[in-house]
């Protein structure tokens, strides 16, 4: 009777075991399956998209133009003042508007900034190619997320910079990540995906930090149209 118990349990144990012994790469492999695939992602070339940010009460419409790698323009209106980033290549450069504690002339991108934006240039993600990239990946974990299996993975960058992943058990997609932001600690859920020419972005970012959350709706995703790369340059004083 009890050679029967114990073997219960190790067959348990190992159905445990087993249901959990997937390697980083195979998650990996997942995931970027579930974005629409290696081919599907590197025949990104551009980006635009339109997001309306919701924070205390108030909605900011969003205009982003991405050249995947190489430069990122973000462009808000904020009671009727516009609030401009770039980056183009390795430097960086913003116009602030008086009302939020701008001087209404271009500046350049402070160096911690800098580095906070670069991630915008990989719009998928440092999984994605990670090795090649000079990433590496820890599977921490089997863990829940708002109710619901996810894996937990520590990404690494090249730089050192660490980001701790959530992929939903069922999807592959990313449920949530954390990352260090300007010295502080936040959390990004990301939902509601959908596709656009077989790719899958997320509609739906909610960022918690201390100060609050503040909600990202998608409300249209271009891919590969042209962009005027002049919309990059710093514009001469």
């Amino acid at each position: 009777m009890k050679t029967n118990k114990l073997f219960v349990a190790v067959a348990a144990t190992l159905i445990s075991f087993s249901s959990f012994g997937q390697t980083v790469d195979e998650l990996v492999d997942k995931h970027i399956a579930a974005l629409g695939g290696m081919d599907k992602i590197k025949a990104v070339k551009t980006i635009v998209t339109d997001r309306s940010l919701s924070v205390g009460g108030m909605e900011i419409p969003t205009k982003t133009l991405l050249v995947v790698g190489k430069s990122v323009r973000s462009e808000s209106t904020v009671m009727g003042n516009s609030m401009i980033q770039v980056l183009d290549g390795t430097t960086g450069w913003m116009i602030r508007p008086t009302a939020m504690g701008g001087s209404g002339e271009v500046e350049d991108m402070p160096a911690e900034m800098l580095k906070q934006s670069e991630s915008q240039l990989d719009p998928f993600g440092g999984l994605v190619n990670y090795k090649e990239k000079g990433n590496t990946v820890e599977l921490v974990g089997k863990e829940k997320v708002d109710k619901k299996d996810a894996y937990h993975l520590k990404l690494t960058t090249k730089s050192g910079q660490v980001v701790d992943e959530w992929l939903d058990a069922e999807s592959f997609l990313i449920s949530k990540f954390k990352v260090d932001m300007a010295g502080q600690a936040s959390e990004i859920s990301m939902s509601d995906y959908k596709e656009v020419d077989g790719v899958k972005f997320p509609n739906t970012m909610d960022i918690s930090s201390p100060q609050g959350v503040i909600t990202f709706i998608t409300n249209k995703v271009v891919v590969n149209s042209p962009i005027d790369e002049k919309v990059f340059q710093k514009p001469v004083k």
